[in-house]
């Protein structure tokens, strides 16, 4: 595990120090933008949608009956911008796209397209690491941004049609902006660039160790996804703590 660790680190830092060279792989950063971002609008919508809305289902009718229907906003707008759409659209994305990464470099590593790389003296990291990690810490969080906003119309929108509810938009937004302040979307955002990196380091770092054939690269799938989910929940939690003071 420790040695798994240390590999990753030592993996970042080395892309870390090759990011001046990003502008020469722009056709690749954008390839992978568009992968991770466009391709994944619906899921993202849909998911944030109804997050919002089952927020709103299970929180509201509580606190109707306690007297408080204009909180319902303001609970719903900081849930979903300060912990639901970072973690949630990050285990979309680890699922989705870290999966892909992994199994892209590590087909190449089984059929030894990244030794040839070497024998052309491209640098792997630069060629293939590089493009990927800086796509992924571009397009997550502008995707969690949208995410913020559809699970708070998702929100709304549950809010005003349930009649145990039947809270009107004016009343939510209003409750939501007076609760959520904009270092609470700040923070989200800035907690889904780090689960970002986190995705786009593991997912890279098990296709470049991949061994074993086609079987290895389905093992290599696995640990890259379930890596990262494990890590953001951690990182979540740190990263939680550090912004709460």
């Amino acid at each position: 595990m420790f040695d798994n660790i240390g590999q990753m680190v030592l993996l970042f830092w080395r892309t870390l120090g090759a990011l001046p060279l990003a502008w020469r792989q722009r056709q690749k950063v954008f390839e992978q933008f568009f992968e991770i971002g466009n391709a994944s609008l619906l899921m993202v919508c849909m998911l944030s949608f109804f997050i919002g809305g089952v927020l709103s289902l299970q929180t509201g009718p509580a606190l109707v009956e306690r007297g408080l229907p204009s909180a319902v906003g303001g609970i719903v707008g900081l849930a979903v911008a300060r912990e639901l759409a970072p973690v949630m659209m990050a285990i979309l994305i680890a699922g989705r796209i870290g999966s892909a990464m992994a199994a892209e470099i590590g087909s190449m590593r089984v059929y030894q397209e990244i030794d040839a790389l070497r024998t052309m003296n491209i640098n792997p990291i630069h060629y293939l690491v590089l493009p990927r990690l800086v796509a992924i810490a571009l397009a997550l969080p502008m995707l969690v941004v949208l995410a913020i906003l559809i699970g708070w119309f998702g929100g709304a929108t549950v809010a005003e049609i349930n009649h145990h509810m039947a809270i009107p938009f004016a009343v939510f937004f209003g409750d939501l902006r007076s609760m959520v302040e904009l270092k609470d979307v700040a923070n989200g955002v800035f907690k889904t660039f780090c689960f970002a990196i986190i995705i786009g380091t593991v997912s890279c770092h098990q296709g470049m160790a991949t061994i074993g054939g086609p079987r290895g690269i389905g093992r290599s799938v696995t640990k890259a996804v379930v890596n990262s989910i494990i890590l953001i929940v951690m990182f979540d939690y740190i990263l939680t703590r550090l912004l709460l003071h």
